[in-house]
């Protein structure tokens, strides 16, 4: 789905290396939010990832993960703020295991974004996590996948 999401403030923390060690991040960013005061039951979670892991090595990838936060809120020093959405995405919804996602991404970057003849943003893509593992089965977790498309777009 093509639409425009509003802008998403964050508070992150770093991951470096492997996306599957993505949670790592998260738990850094919870921890510290709880500990500040700052988490709650409607806070988003959600993850930007800067790299294309088929072009760079793992060890160099690099991600941030945290929860969503309101936009003057004062951050634990572990953690940075970051900001996603605010622009038109390409919206697709998986649902499985996060392993499985990789072939929601090259459906994603090689089929659907060639056909729909739209342009990639220059921002990052970004996830968000709906439901969380200690909830659901892994077949029974969503994802929104969003990937940022050119201003071009943001007239749709």
């Amino acid at each position: 789905e093509v639409r425009k999401l509003p802008a998403v403030q964050l508070a992150v923390a770093p991951q470096r290396g492997s996306y599957m060690k993505i949670g790592r991040a998260f738990e850094t960013a919870w921890r510290e939010l709880c500990a500040a005061g700052l988490a709650a039951p409607a806070s988003r979670w959600m993850a930007i990832y800067y790299d294309d892991p088929l072009a760079v090595p793992t060890a160099q990838l690099f991600a941030q993960a945290g929860l969503s936060v309101a936009a003057d809120a004062s951050l634990p020093p572990l953690l940075a703020p970051a900001q996603v959405g605010g622009c038109t995405c390409a919206v697709l919804r998986f649902r499985g295991p996060y392993a499985g996602m990789r072939a929601a991404y090259e459906w994603l970057f090689g089929t659907w974004l060639v056909q729909s003849g739209l342009p990639a943003g220059d921002q990052p893509v970004f996830e968000e996590y709906l439901n969380h593992p200690s909830q659901v089965a892994p077949c029974d977790l969503l994802t929104d996948i969003c990937l940022p498309l050119a201003e071009s777009a943001q007239a749709m």
